[in-house]
């Protein structure tokens, strides 16, 4: 990932952040309801201040940003953390610009790596990782393979998106015992 850091969020984020939920696919796959229902000059606000104090209330969010100018492509969490034992939950999503060339699948694969590692060595310790995605979301599952996390199966209905339209996910996950995805080849 030599082109690509995993950092936390800023307030100077905001503004890459209104730019990504100017996107479509992000506010139909990626924002929930309460941000793709603000009012479009408060979106960003409202997706951003919450997650400023995640890591204060056990979820680890992340910039994905590129590691020369620091610039946010997009952003990935790592929630739920120990909800169920040695568990978590990984979300994820990239500007338009910064999709097609694998970032998402590095950055994916680096936080699993990341919340693998023993808390002595500063990670989190964890066993399981989970992901969902509405099957019609198709990028979201390749970056999911790509990372090494398997489809477990379909959950009927599973994911309502902001319009309330009810769809069919995947569910993928990989174990602290996985070998890395091929993202890590990239």
């Amino acid at each position: 990932m030599d082109d690509l850091v995993l950092r936390p969020l800023r307030e100077d984020d905001e503004p890459a952040v209104a730019e990504a939920l100017q996107d479509v696919d992000i506010l139909r796959w990626a924002v929930g309801s309460a941000v793709a229902e603000a009012p479009h000059q408060d979106r960003a606000r409202a997706w951003l201040l919450p997650r400023l104090s995640s890591w204060d209330t056990g979820s680890a969010v992340f910039a994905i940003a590129d590691a020369l100018h620091g610039r946010m492509l997009g952003a990935l969490s790592i929630r739920e953390v120990n909800r169920l034992p040695d568990q978590a939950v990984v979300t994820y999503w990239l500007r338009p610009g910064a999709r097609g060339k694998g970032a998402a699948a590095r950055a994916l694969n680096a936080a699993a790596r990341w919340g693998f590692s023993s808390v002595e060595e500063g990670g989190l310790g964890l066993h399981r990782l989970t992901l969902d995605h509405a099957v019609l979301n198709l990028g979201s599952c390749r970056v999911a393979t790509r990372a090494g996390f398997g489809i477990e199966g379909t959950m009927r209905d599973f994911y309502v998106d902001a319009t309330g339209t009810r769809h069919d996910s995947h569910l993928h996950a990989r174990l602290a015992t996985d070998p890395d995805g091929e993202a890590a080849r990239l």
